[in-house]
């Protein structure tokens, strides 16, 4: 007979890509998922993975059983979520998957209430880019996920996925003390050409948004800087070096030498909270969603401006 927890090992490897991160997926070490698979391997008498460069792939056969995998674990989550409802409160394990600043700026207090109120909920999170986490939730890998999209490049939600929306964070311009910028309240997009610009990596959802955005009002945008981490975007603005379209969400007090201008119209994204529609019914999400919103209002506030 098939052991479902070395099915739900190669069910990981094949949506997260390798070993490792399944690992940190599943919250085991690379050995223990390695050692289910191999498990797996001497039960089918068959090969799963296959070294290709520095990471594995899945064998036809790894496919199939991942296929069968897939069905398993729906079946398991359905009966999970009927007991759990049956109960009537919120318990077991919740795997939520959010991109960096709502890990930062919102999560943490919605996490400390969640164990508070609900102690047999055990609630794990993991920081992911907001396009992807929406594929793990798809496909199985977490249960709830925290993204976010621009207004000219919406969120894709796949069929079987639902959401509810938690809030909308507001973006700033940020320019240097002695930059012309400065002194304003507002400055138009029509005013950002010529400017040099610090934003975070290409693929990136706000690196995307800013292209879109400028090129729409007729400027081609000088990228000089790029960096993952908004305190190191805001680091270099202090510096200078440049500047930022930067969220307020998890942002955090600016330092001296970085003064907030307000672009009009005021660029806004939107977070969602997104979980399978077989799952809808488990108290657990019902109580994470409505725990978001009501966490929203006071992260959303408008940060002091210096530290």
């Amino acid at each position: 007979m098939l052991d479902l927890q070395r099915l739900r090992a190669l069910h990981a490897v094949s949506v997260h890509g390798t070993v490792g991160a399944a690992a940190t997926a599943l919250g085991y070490t690379s050995s223990a998922v390695s050692q289910q698979i191999a498990k797996l391997e001497r039960e089918t008498r068959t090969v799963l993975l296959e070294r290709e460069g520095r990471g594995v792939r899945l064998t036809d056969e790894a496919h199939q059983l991942v296929s069968a995998a897939r069905e398993l674990l729906a079946i398991v989550e359905r009966a999970e979520t009927e007991l759990e409802e049956r109960r009537g409160v919120p318990s077991g394990r919740l795997a939520i998957a959010a991109f960096a600043s709502a890990a930062r700026g919102l999560l943490p207090g919605v996490l400390a209430d969640l164990a508070r109120r609900h102690p047999a909920l055990d609630a794990r999170l993991s920081e992911v880019d907001p396009h992807l986490s929406v594929d793990l939730v798809a496909k199985g890998a977490v249960d709830l996920a925290v993204a976010h999209d621009w207004d000219i490049a919406p969120l894709p939600a796949p069929a079987g996925v639902e959401q509810a929306a938690v809030g909308d964070d507001v973006c700033d311009l940020l320019v240097p003390a002695g930059h012309p910028f400065a002194g304003r309240s507002a400055v138009r997009r029509a005013e950002l050409g010529g400017e040099r610009w610090i934003c975070q990596p290409p693929g990136r959802v706000c690196h995307d948004w800013l292209l879109r955005t400028l090129r729409a009002a007729g400027h081609e945008p000088d990228v000089v800087h790029q960096a993952d981490e908004n305190p190191t975007l805001v680091a270099l603005v202090a510096a200078g070096l440049g500047v930022a379209l930067i969220p307020r969400l998890g942002r955090g007090p600016l330092p001296e030498g970085v003064v907030e201008v307000a672009l009009d119209p005021v660029p806004v994204r939107h977070l969602y909270a997104l979980w399978r529609a077989g799952a809808a019914r488990r108290p657990a999400i019902a109580e994470t969603v409505r725990t978001l919103r009501e966490h929203w209002p006071a992260v959303s506030a408008h940060t002091p401006r210096t530290a």
